[in-house]
């Protein structure tokens, strides 16, 4: 009878791991959408090439080498086979394969961050180049750093210092971000973003419905994210964990959408959408470093905070002249810290100190890795496609067609 429960409680946590898996991949789609929406039709198609390509590249880097480095074993390629339980000292709850499916597409999220903060001037092979290493070697090394539970250089583990973060909002939305800004400070900003007298120019998206559905998207994927970080469901403890999680995540994405909304109508004395849809992520992300602990009511103001804090951090980076066309960096690298100095608030196992330095040791990592790439990349391949380019729109220097031919003409 025991070993009966047992192989139940394994199909179903193996299941939900599964299903919270592809909920997460579901998210790929969700940043395709809200980046295409959000940068200027003449390099839409570029954009979708660049989220569906680096997914695939992900899944690919992950296999061969970044499952690898971050949680121990062959460095080349993979092999994840059995079940987790014969022959196994200590038994999985789920199927191995499943983790690494879990694992791959948060690898991918990260990724993907960076695709909307290089928009609209990187070219397309550039980006794909740095997706190989960041997939492959710059997240796993920090990812194993963190969720591996490794040493840091062999000096210290940031578990031990009092880290915690219950499903990346440092691990895969800062550390993503880190990336990005990266990437931005070599590529520099678009044509025309800055004047010469300092002021700035707001180049408008071309599909805010597009972009809107995005939103929507990542929210209902963002359960699976949250969700899926519990890692079981088939017991009473884990389901009203689950549960729990569920709500305060949806609770924190309402906080940030509404307190964006609201902001934006102070300072701009309109209903800014964009802000809206930004603060509706800025509380996701927020609430991502620990949902399982805080109330309803401070989940709600959590996510409040990250909505606030985004709108202020959009408008500062423009005026510091970083070209981010569609806010990834203030949303999943500014609110990303701040979901990790939140965690201690509410999770006694935690501890501000070690949360200082476990951000500081991811961004440290990936920055400086990131950066390093990004220069190599520009050295030998060029990261930036020519003014002409840029003006015409990369859909047609980079994929040779247009996603919307009949109504773009080079404008």
């Amino acid at each position: 009878m025991e070993n009966s429960i047992f192989e139940l409680q394994y199909a179903l946590d193996t299941f939900y791991f599964l299903v919270c898996g592809a909920l997460v991949m579901w998210m790929a789609a969700g940043f395709a959408m809200l980046e295409a929406g959000l940068v200027r039709s003449k390099n839409t198609t570029e954009i979708l090439t660049k989220n569906v390509a680096l997914f695939a590249i992900a899944c690919i880097m992950y296999f061969v080498c970044g499952y690898a480095i971050m949680y121990g074993g062959d460095y080349f390629l993979t092999t994840i086979t059995g079940d987790g339980v014969t022959g196994a000292e200590e038994p999985a709850s789920y199927a191995p394969s499943a983790d690494f499916f879990f694992q791959v597409v948060f690898v991918a999220t990260a990724m993907s961050i960076v695709s909307g903060a290089v928009a609209e001037r990187m070219k397309l092979w550039a980006f794909l180049a740095f997706a190989v290493v960041m997939c492959g070697v710059i997240y796993p090394v920090e990812g194993g750093w963190t969720w591996g539970g490794n040493s840091v250089f062999g000096m210290y583990t940031l578990g031990d210092l009092g880290w915690s973060d219950f499903a990346g909002s440092g691990i895969v939305h800062m550390a993503g971000a880190a990336a990005a800004l990266a990437g931005v400070l070599v590529l520099g900003a678009r044509k025309g973003k800055y004047g010469p007298n300092g002021q700035i120019n707001a180049i408008p998206g071309a599909n805010l419905p597009l972009a809107t559905l995005g939103t929507f998207i990542l929210w209902m994927g963002w359960f699976g994210f949250n969700g899926g970080s519990v890692l079981a469901t088939a017991s009473v403890e884990s389901a009203n964990s689950v549960a729990i999680v569920f709500m305060n995540t949806n609770a924190a994405a309402a906080g940030g959408l509404v307190s964006a909304l609201i902001l934006a109508r102070i300072l701009f004395g309109k209903a800014d959408l964009t802000m809206a849809l930004n603060g509706a992520l800025a509380g996701l992300v927020a609430i991502t470093a620990e949902p399982s602990t805080p109330s309803a009511l401070q989940a709600t103001l959590f996510g409040g905070l990250g909505g606030l804090l985004v709108v202020f951090s959009i408008l500062t980076l423009d005026k510091l002249k970083i070209d981010d066309p569609v806010g990834a960096i203030s949303v999943h690298g500014v609110v990303g810290l701040l979901g990790l100095l939140l965690v201690p608030v509410t999770n006694d196992a935690s501890s501000f100190s070690g949360q200082i330095i476990g951000a500081l040791t991811i961004f440290t990592w990936v920055f400086g890795t990131s950066l390093a790439v990004w220069f190599l990349i520009k050295l030998v391949i060029g990261v930036r496609v020519s003014e002409e380019e840029e003006f015409e729109g990369v859909d047609l220097s980079e994929c040779g067609m247009e996603a919307y031919p009949e109504f773009t003409n080079g404008k």
